[in-house]
């Protein structure tokens, strides 16, 4: 795995050196884009909007528009002199428990590697949240851009996991949500009965991408000029539309995975 970061954990007075590799990989398919014509591939590239001639990525820089339309083009050390610290630094400011930072704020998970100088205080760090179940927050600049995260530990290794700022999470009350009045304390209480039911132990073992796997049947049966069946979805509500009937039939006794 190549590095996408390299710099220092900030904790308290301690400093640990680190690189952040990507912790995750897609698991779909590799699907190129083609002319419905003729089937060609489709180049995107990078063009000039006066000449119309393509640009190399070592010719390219990037600017910030003025009101006059002119631009401020900005260098590598630009970057760092708007905040050095933070371009080199993920400076952690508190700790809290990671229950308390609600899923929609997650983005994007990275692995934290020590160098040989801070192996002893990265393990340090790792001991310790998991002895206090807390994870840090953090504040860095990766690809010219503040980023929001977390630090949190596992038995092997440091994860930073990318948060969202709140600004960036849009207001659910523009949304028609219903009101918890509308709830019954009977239908409720089969509800909590049916979650008990199928509540288990999380195991991410258990859990496969199986479109990608059935996507690649498809594509093999096109390959081999298979005629396909045409799809057709059925979502099944059960016998009756009274919500009760519905909770009563879905706690029937039936096989399930082991959990």
């Amino acid at each position: 795995m190549r590095p996408i970061w390299t710099g220092a954990i900030g904790f308290g007075l301690v400093n640990i050196p680190v690189k952040i590799y990507s912790a995750t990989e897609s698991s779909s398919l590799d699907l190129d884009m083609l002319d419905k014509k003729d089937h060609s591939n489709i180049n995107f590239k990078r063009v000039n909007a006066k000449t119309g001639r393509e640009v190399a990525w070592g010719n390219i820089v990037k600017g910030y528009k003025l009101p006059n339309d002119e631009y401020v083009v900005l260098d590598e050390k630009d970057f760092e002199r708007a905040n050095a610290k933070k371009t080199k630094t993920i400076e952690i400011t508190d700790f809290v428990k990671e229950d308390e930072i609600e899923s929609v704020y997650f983005e994007t998970p990275y692995y934290l590697e020590p160098d040989k100088s801070g192996a002893r205080a990265y393990a340090l760090l790792r001991e310790a949240l998991l002895k206090t179940k807390k994870v840090g927050i953090a504040t860095f600049v990766m690809r010219n851009k503040e980023a929001l995260a977390i630090l949190r530990a596992n038995e092997k290794v440091i994860v930073l996991n990318r948060i969202r700022f709140a600004e960036e999470i849009r207001d659910a009350s523009d949304l028609a949500l219903p009101p918890k009045t509308q709830v019954k304390a009977n239908e409720l209480k089969m509800a909590v009965s049916l979650i008990d039911q199928l509540s288990g132990k999380f195991k991410i073992d258990q859990y496969k991408d199986t479109y990608s796997a059935e996507l690649l049947k498809v594509i093999k049966a096109k390959a081999k000029g298979k005629k396909l069946k045409e799809p057709k979805l059925k979502i099944v509500h059960g016998k009756t539309k009274d919500l009760m009937d519905q909770l009563k039939a879905s706690l029937t006794p039936k096989k399930r995975k082991a959990s």
